[in-house]
Formats: C-alpha cells, sequence, structure tokens
C-alpha cells in the first residue's frame, strides 16, 4: 500500500474538520453553560434598592479631598498666569 499526496490531504482535511468541529462543539457547549449560569445567577440573586436620585447625581466627597483638588486648581491657575 502505498501513501499518496492525494491521501495525505484527504486524511489532512478530515483530521482538520474533525478538529474543527470538536472545537465549534465545545464552544458552544461553553457558550450554553455560561448562559445557563448567567440565567441562574440572576434568578437567585436578590434584586438591589434602588438608591435615591440625589445620591446616583452627588457621589459623597470628603472635605480633605475636595480641599487638595481646590487648592491644585489654584496653584494650576496661579502659575499658567506667569
Amino acid at each position: 500500500m502505498e501513501i499518496t499526496v492525494v491521501t495525505l490531504l484527504k486524511q489532512g482535511l478530515l483530521l482538520m474538520a474533525l478538529g474543527m468541529g470538536v472545537v465549534f462543539v465545545f464552544l458552544g457547549v461553553l457558550v450554553a453553560a455560561v448562559r445557563a449560569m448567567s440565567a441562574l445567577a440572576q434568578r437567585l440573586a436578590p434584586e438591589p434598592a434602588p438608591e435615591s436620585a440625589s445620591a446616583l447625581l452627588v457621589p459623597e466627597t470628603d472635605a480633605d479631598v475636595t480641599a487638595a483638588i481646590s487648592a491644585a486648581v489654584h496653584r494650576y491657575r496661579q502659575d499658567r498666569r506667569q
């Protein structure tokens, strides 16, 4: 039995198709598993309580942080004038 180039190409293409098929099936199973876990997590996790609108618009800042930012902006503006 002689192995020809045509036989090798056929075997190579078959092996490639088999490998790509296995990867495709694995990725499909992986996507299905992630979607199932996401649906389960959304069903089991409690809904977060909505915060007030003012708390969402104005975050609480520390007075020291505000003072430091104000001082930095003031210093930057002074340096730019000179």
